[in-house]
């Protein structure tokens, strides 16, 4: 269910450069990234008492590197999304210190091939060595397709320690048997013996979401409101929220909620 709707008010009363003022809107809401409003929420549902989850994102979010820093300085794990243009070492990769000449400071160790593309890194490695993954029960039969996963180290200084080595990170990618190419990718940094049917359950979640927000434009109204003011959003917001919390309790209720395949409310 929703818990935070800043990144969505944010979108609707249009704050970024050159959209017009709402009224009657807080005096400290300005523009911030949704990816850093995303964090927001998460610490308020860590201040909650919520218990820790993985956390997984679209490419929105997961393309940002100082989204998945900030999920790892609050000791969360994730499974997010990331475009293959993505920058990586490969796992086997050791970085180097040149030889000191004698004047200034001693050189730091860098790695001493330049870092390539999640994409490249597939393709190195073949699509013979994906897997056939199922990751859940489809209205059609089980959902699978062919996956591999290769331990990467995502070339970010940000997250470099001070002997020049990069963590370790998983890559997950999507290959289809019909694709020249993996047509999806994702990072995580989810433990080194973490089973590649894990990565593809929780990476595959993003159709959890997808139906929420679906459910909640297409049946509840979530982007009928037409207004300009903040509290008639906020209004707007919570009404539509509660709906589609009394939908998913109603869904619940009516039997194991680990067989259940969500519905829309239409239905």
């Amino acid at each position: 269910m929703p818990v935070g709707m800043a990144a969505v008010l944010a979108q609707q009363l249009g704050s970024g450069p050159g959209a017009p003022p709402p009224r009657s809107d807080p005096e400290e809401i300005r523009h911030v990234p949704k990816w850093q409003l995303a964090l927001e929420i998460i610490d308020q549902l860590i201040e909650w008492g919520l218990p820790r989850r993985v956390v997984q994102a679209d490419g929105g979010y997961g393309d940002t590197t100082l989204f998945r820093t900030g999920l790892e300085d609050r000791d969360l794990e994730y499974v997010v999304q990331v475009k293959g243009v993505t920058s990586t070492q490969p796992a086997c990769a050791v970085p180097v210190a040149p030889e000191y000449q004698g004047r200034g400071r001693p050189p730091k160790p860098r790695y001493p091939d330049k870092p390539v593309s999640l994409r490249d890194l597939v393709l190195a490695a073949g699509q013979k060595q994906t897997r056939t993954v199922g990751w859940r029960e489809g209205d059609r039969g089980p959902l699978a397709g062919p996956f591999i996963a290769i331990r990467v180290r995502p070339a970010n200084d940000a997250q470099r320690g001070e002997d020049g080595v990069l963590p370790e990170r998983w890559l997950l990618a999507e290959w289809p048997d019909d694709k020249a190419e993996p047509v999806k990718y994702w990072i995580s940094n989810l433990p080194a013996g973490t089973p590649i049917v894990t990565l593809v359950r929780l990476a595959k979640l993003r159709w959890r979401v997808e139906h929420d927000y679906r459910e909640l434009k297409q049946c509840l109204g979530l982007d009928h409101y037409e207004g300009r003011t903040f509290t008639g959003l906020h209004h707007h917001l919570t009404c539509v929220t509660v709906a589609h919390a009394f939908l998913t309790c109603c869904r619940l209720a009516r039997g194991d909620p680990d067989a259940v395949r969500p519905q829309t409310a239409a239905a």
